[in-house]
């Protein structure tokens, strides 16, 4: 049960950092086994005042982006996505297929 749980969080964040690649957004990827977190900012976000200065308005960007293709994620920056056994790694992959169109339009 955790061990797929860690999979499959290690392919979100593989993914999500894959698809930022390349990208002029800073992006910081948080996680801690199935319990993910993506932040637009350029170093760690460890506490309130670094995930405070992260910007809200790509966030807002990216939230509206990946609602449309589908993809329902915490509406604000603040909150944790959770991966459960429920999600495949289809779905997985279909997200982070999302996240790349949206950091596509936003090469360096």
């Amino acid at each position: 049960f955790y061990e797929r749980l860690e999979e499959l969080g290690a392919r979100w964040e593989r993914g999500m950092r894959e698809a930022a690649s390349g990208s002029a957004v800073p992006v910081t990827v948080n996680r801690v086994g199935s319990m993910v977190s993506l932040f637009f900012a350029s170093g760690p976000v460890r506490d309130f005042a670094s995930a405070a200065a992260s910007d809200a308005e790509l966030f807002k960007d990216f939230f509206w982006h990946m609602l449309s293709r589908g993809v329902y994620l915490a509406p604000s920056q603040y909150e944790a996505g959770f991966i459960s056994l429920a999600h495949s790694e289809e779905e997985i992959d279909r997200t982070v297929e999302a996240a790349a169109e949206w950091f596509a339009g936003r090469r360096a």
